[in-house]
Formats: C-alpha cells, sequence, structure tokens
C-alpha cells in the first residue's frame, strides 16, 4: 500500500521507514511531484501537519501524513513552539541564530525545563487521526556536542547526562519526540492493515 510523507527531508523518510517496514511503500513530496511550498500557517503544531496532510490529499487523492515539531520551553511560556524553525526571525531555518536567541532568553532563568512535540496527521481515506511524541528535559546553559540538527546541541532529555546532539542518532531516534509519535503512528497502521 501507499502512503505519502508529506516530506523531502531524507533523514525523516529514512527514519519513518525502517520503523515502518515493507508493509507500506513510503513516498516523499518528491515521489509524487509535489514541488508545491506548502504552507505552514496554523498556530499549533498540530494544524501545521494538518495542513500538509490535506494538501496532499486533497491535491493527489493519496493517503498522507505530515508532522511538524516544536521546542516549547516553560520559563518562556511554551515558546518557540510551532515557531522554533523561524524562532530568531530572517529566511529559513537559522538552527544557530535560534538557538543563540533561545540561550539569550534564558540567561539567569534557573527554570530551564523543556519538551520537545511531534504533531501527526494522518489521512487516511479522507478521515483524519492525530498521533503525538513528547520527550522532556532541559535546555543547557551552553551548546554541547555535534550530532544531529536544529535545538540538538541544547537540549538534554531527562534521564541523560549528554544532549541530542551528543547522543548520536542512534539513541535520539530511539527516544525521540517523533520516534514517539511515529511509533504510535505505525502500530496504528499495522492495526488498520490487518481490520
Amino acid at each position: 500500500m501507499k502512503l505519502v510523507f508529506a516530506t523531502n527531508n531524507a533523514h525523516k523518510l529514512e527514519e519513518v521507514s525502517a520503523m515502518l517496514g515493507d508493509t507500506f511503500e513510503l513516498l516523499s513530496l518528491n515521489d509524487i511531484n509535489c514541488h508545491a511550498d506548502i504552507p505552514e500557517t496554523a498556530d499549533t503544531l498540530e494544524g501545521n501537519a494538518r495542513l500538509k496532510a490535506s494538501f496532499v490529499y486533497q491535491n493527489y487523492g493519496l493517503n498522507c501524513f505530515a508532522d511538524d515539531t516544536g521546542l516549547e520551553v516553560e520559563a518562556l511560556g511554551g515558546a518557540p513552539g510551532v515557531y522554533s524553525a523561524r524562532y530568531a526571525g530572517g529566511e529559513g531555518h537559522d538552527s544557530e541564530a535560534n538557538m543563540r536567541k533561545l540561550l539569550a532568553e534564558l540567561e539567569g532563568k534557573d527554570n530551564r525545563k523543556a519538551r520537545f512535540r511531534t504533531a501527526i496527521s494522518l489521512i487516511l481515506d479522507g478521515k483524519e487521526y492525530l498521533f503525538e511524541g513528547i520527550v522532556n528535559g532541559e535546555i543547557t546553559t551552553e551548546k554541547r556536542g555535534d550530532s544531529g540538527f536544529g535545538y540538538d546541541p541544547v537540549f538534554r532529555p531527562d534521564g541523560y547526562e549528554q544532549t541530542f546532539a551528543e547522543l548520536g542518532h542512534e539513541i535520539k531516534n530511539q527516544i525521540s519526540h517523533r520516534a514517539r509519535a511515529v511509533q504510535k503512528l505505525c502500530e496504528f497502521l499495522r492495526q488498520w492493515k490487518s481490520l
């Protein structure tokens, strides 16, 4: 069965393909010749995931899922949240600028609790299903490690001494917010397939 993952991020595709196994043929936006810049204008992670999945379903008629992820910092009232990728402003995703801004905003604050949250919207035969994955942790006072992407060098998950960027892909992919959301998605798809 064909299923579109509304992304062109090779890391994400690989990660999800490995988890899904060969039950589904996973297609990227490129694979279906979707080169549109799908707007992510919702004010929630769920809303952005829904916009992307709905766009593919409505325009290509294919079952599809999409994700959106945000870093939510307690002392900043849940910011940067849905704006995580463009927290520092400007064009595109400038991870360095985003981390600098985050560390500056938290300077002198004792509460450094944060969580990464991934929301997945799955549209199967026109019906939507939502999945969520959360990993709790805290923001370090400086960048550590050089693997991963985004805020990984400043996020230390609960139960670990290292940041995501120090833990490496293998461990991160087992415990991350995206992995947790994708696990729920995979379990659901396997059950759905066997109905």
